[in-house]
């Protein structure tokens, strides 16, 4: 999207390949963001408020001037798709990628049928998968975050639109962190979504259960009907992916652009695809990508809370209900988005014990 909108990469051919087409709703992005983005025109829903629930503190709190968005996977791929389609110079090919590798000046991409020849690949896959465990002898943290959520429909009026419950930590935390979503996009629809952050998965029959309980005791609903579900899971972690190995440039997942302490992505990726095409703009030649210094900042900031979960210190539900209490609402969603300038970082910091969070910072740093 980013490129067909630059007259720069008019003359270039562009080859985007993928194992099949994308032909169903497989998931969902929410985000935040002031302006219209560069997907406006395909968000769902989208809302003014936001609500926090937990059992020490709940408030309702208005964003602006942000927003907070949803955007269905479907609707992404069928407006970049059709988008494309007015590029002559954009060809979409379907396969399964056995390997990348670069040769010289060039890399060469490997399917099942054929290879191709690029002067840069720009690569999301993981070719083994993100790892369930880190590394043998690697030092660091790795949680799971994994969720389940459904979209349900009552045939009476029962949600407020305007409103999305952005946490809900009023659920069991017996396997770890867990929160729920309530994302209303009508009065009688809402996706309703269960989070954990813990090192393994459940079984498919504990969300359910979970989500079960939840749409009955807490949201007060017996008469419901499910219409989509989507399930997922998003490492969390302090480990360093490459951003490029030569002229493999990494996305997504496999180039580190989800926040290790929220499993946040969508919003990074976008700001690091902006930096690859400005940098391609300037010189298409010599494209060397490397982590800023506040890239690198609250790198350090995810290693902290990793850590303090990791060691138990302090429960999620604690570490959040501090932050949303003691923080405008705003100053809270620029500091997970890593736009919050170091004064507000420290207002940040404040919000959470200082015997707790110290011992943790100064075990990262000297790390």
């Amino acid at each position: 999207m980013r490129m067909m909108r630059e007259p720069f990469f008019t003359k270039k051919r562009i080859l985007i390949i993928d194992q099949a087409p994308k032909a169903v709703n497989d998931r969902t992005w929410c985000f935040w963001e002031k302006e219209a983005g560069i997907f406006e025109p395909v968000v769902h829903h989208r809302w003014n408020r936001i609500s926090f629930f937990s059992d020490t503190f709940s408030d309702t709190m208005n964003i602006s001037p942000y927003q907070y968005k949803m955007i269905r996977g479907i609707d992404l791929y069928e407006y970049v798709s059709s988008e494309s389609r007015k590029h002559h110079n954009i060809e979409w090919r379907y396969a399964k990628i056995r390997t990348i590798k670069n040769r010289g000046e060039v890399v060469i991409v490997e399917t099942e049928a054929i290879s191709y020849t690029a002067d840069y690949v720009f690569n999301s896959i993981m070719f083994h998968g993100f790892p369930q465990q880190l590394p043998g002898g690697a030092k660091g943290y790795l949680f799971l975050q994994h969720f389940k959520g459904w979209m349900i429909e009552t045939n009476e009026p029962h949600f407020d639109p305007a409103k999305a419950t952005f946490m809900d930590f009023r659920v069991r935390q017996k396997y770890g962190t867990a929160f729920m979503y309530v994302l209303p996009t009508s009065s009688t629809t809402a996706l309703v979504e269960y989070t954990l952050f813990t090192k393994e998965l459940l079984q498919q029959e504990a969300y359910d259960i979970a989500l079960r309980k939840y749409i009955a005791s807490l949201l007060q609903l017996t008469d419901y009907k499910v219409t989509h579900e989507e399930f997922g899971v998003i490492p969390m972690t302090n480990m360093t992916f490459p951003l490029q190995k030569e002229r493999i440039i990494y996305m997504g997942i496999a180039g580190g652009q989800v926040k290790g302490s929220s499993g946040y992505a969508f919003q990074f990726i976008q700001k690091r695809s902006k930096q690859i095409v400005d940098s391609l703009m300037e010189d298409d030649e010599h494209l060397s990508l490397h982590h800023t210094l506040s890239e690198k900042k609250f790198r350090l900031y995810d290693s902290i809370l990793l850590n303090v979960l990791e060691n138990r210190k302090m429960s999620g539900p604690r570490i959040f209900s501090n932050i949303f209490q003691k923080n405008p609402a705003q100053r809270v969603l620029r500091f997970l988005d890593n736009e919050s300038s170091l004064q507000e970082d420290l207002q940040i910091m404040r919000s959470v014990p200082t015997r707790i969070f110290l011992p943790a910072a100064l075990r990262e740093i000297w790390r």
